[in-house]
């Protein structure tokens, strides 16, 4: 890749103290740029933290819920007032776990919704304030339940489905801002949470790995090169997107998730 011209520039990264979020805001440190990682866990935010120090030190962390959108103006502020406005927004906290709709209860739906499709809503409100006018970049990661009906997910389908015409809205009501508003689709990607709780065993791993169009998982540094591209100048004309880093996941169906015989 170019020069990303990233270097000084700042971003927030919210639900960024593991798995991709934190991959992302370790390439952005790398590329020279201050990052605030923001998330619900006070010992994963500090550690977060320590490991970002130890690539860019002009970095800092914050605790608070994306479900409170009061918590999360609360922390931007802090981090405006310690990085400067904000070059780019990397908003990707998320939930999940493999239910029916008729097993789940309310709440378990709606705290998924909440966490996800809310959390994304307020990560964006409150940010608009700090980002840098004209010339920011908002990337919201979502995942390939935002067009594809999986069974077993009807929480994160709706919760994704909802991310992605809300990227879109965005894109249309502030690109009079200069802001750019895209989505990143991580398909099956190696050494996530999500994938360890949705494909378990190695068995089970290397199964749907075999259904792939691309015959592998993806790796959390594949989605950061996305990530940096979409935040950078080289993407200045690239506003409400959806792009899958997924191996062509999205183009199997609904098949593509099911228990491999």
């Amino acid at each position: 890749m170019a020069d990303s011209n990233l270097k000084g520039r700042s971003a927030f990264v919210a639900g960024g103290s593991s798995g991709i979020n934190l991959t992302i805001a370790k390439r952005f440190a790398g590329e020279g740029m201050k990052v605030a990682v923001f998330s619900r866990s006070e010992e994963k935010i500090a550690k977060a933290v320590e490991e970002l120090k130890a690539i860019n030190p002009d970095c800092a962390g914050y605790t608070g819920d994306v479900r409170d959108l009061e918590a999360v103006k609360s922390a931007m502020t802090a981090a405006a007032d310690e990085l400067g406005p904000f070059d780019v927004l990397l908003s990707g906290a998320a939930g999940n776990f493999l239910a029916s709709a008729l097993d789940m209860s309310s709440n378990a739906f709606r705290a998924v919704v909440d966490i996800d499709l809310i959390g994304t809503f307020h990560a964006c409100k409150a940010a608009h304030e700090f980002m840098v006018k004209p010339g920011g970049s908002i990337i919201n990661i979502s995942a390939p339940q935002a067009f594809v009906a999986y069974p077993m997910q009807s929480h994160v389908n709706a919760a994704k489905a909802g991310i992605e015409m809300l990227t879109k809205t965005l894109a249309v009501e502030w690109g009079h801002d200069g802001l750019r508003v895209n989505t990143i689709i991580p398909g099956p990607i190696s050494e996530t949470e999500g994938m360890d709780r949705l494909a378990p065993s190695v068995e089970h791993r290397e199964k749907l790995a075999k259904r792939l169009p691309l015959r592998r998982f993806g790796t959390k540094d594949e989605v950061a090169d996305l990530a940096v591209f979409l935040a950078s100048d080289q993407a200045a004309y690239i506003t409400g997107a959806s792009i899958a880093v997924d191996g062509g996941m999205s183009l199997m169906g609904p098949a593509m998730m099911m228990p491999p015989a």
